[in-house]
């Protein structure tokens, strides 16, 4: 079993500095049995990151919010959808399960903040209101998120025994490279308008599907593990967790060419990892 004091140590060696932003992805079963329960994981990060740093998790919305025109549901399920689905309310809705229960824990700690949209972040600290600053509604991943926010604060990306297919930052990625036949997802969020609930119209580059037809299976942790081995980033354990700990600019800049090349030549992908 772990305690708080040992999982803080654990990410000070894995190389998390005070002052630091770091974007959290992390799965609870992995780190293994934490006396004090899940919260303790979060609270351990803010020690290692002190007052100074700031932290990050993608929340995203609870199932149906950003279903309605996305081609994943039959006509029924939209009807009922369009009939009986909520208002989305940033500040209250649960995130996506998805994402883990981490940023759940997360999202609820006093604290914590979120910015007002369905690709929702939770952030904590010395950053938090610079990086919830409002965004565009429309291409909510690209130019002026809090994504684009988060590079440039020179944040780094934290996996802690998690699916590196999950790494959020690389949808920011998709949305600004320069590549022909980039899919686009039209949907809609039920939203409040003076009282009444409202169908309101987004989109985005496919964040869903895949932005491109050429992407493989798994892409973005082939893109990731990739960036490890090239940058020859071992990780170290946290808890039973094996963790990485690596810098958000530097994944874009390699991202941003190979997405590029995959894009023009499927079969360039076959040069990533597996």
């Amino acid at each position: 079993m772990y305690s708080r004091q040992e999982l803080a140590n654990g990410f000070r060696r894995l190389g998390v500095r005070p002052g630091d932003c770091v974007m959290l992805h992390a799965s609870v079963r992995a780190v293994g049995p934490i006396a004090g329960g899940p919260d303790q994981i979060h609270l351990a990060l803010k020690d290692a990151l002190t007052g100074a740093g700031t932290l990050v998790m993608y929340a995203s919305c609870p199932a149906g919010a950003d279903d309605i025109g996305r081609g994943c549901l039959t006509p029924d399920e939209e009807r009922q959808l369009l009939d009986k689905q909520p208002v989305f309310d940033a500040q209250t809705a649960r995130a996506a399960r998805d994402n883990g229960t981490l940023v759940e824990f997360f999202r609820t700690y006093p604290g914590s903040v979120v910015n007002d949209h369905v690709a929702r972040c939770v952030v904590w600290g010395h950053h938090s209101g610079h990086l919830v600053a409002p965004q565009p509604w429309d291409f909510a991943f690209g130019h002026g998120s809090l994504f684009e926010r988060f590079v440039e604060l020179d944040g780094r990306i934290l996996l802690l025994g998690c699916d590196h297919d999950h790494v959020t930052l690389l949808h920011y990625v998709e949305h600004i490279v320069d590549i022909p036949d980039k899919r686009v997802a039209q949907f809609k969020v039920p939203v409040d308008e003076q009282g009444v609930r409202v169908w309101r119209e987004m989109k985005e580059f496919d964040s869903s599907k895949g932005v491109h037809a050429h992407w493989p299976d798994r892409f973005f942790a082939r893109l990731v593990d990739t960036y490890l081995a090239e940058t020859a980033n071992e990780g170290r354990r946290v808890g039973d967790a094996r963790a990485f700990l690596l810098g958000a600019r530097g994944l874009c800049t390699f991202a941003l060419p190979v997405m590029q090349t995959v894009a023009a030549d499927a079969n360039a992908a076959s040069r990533l990892l597996s």
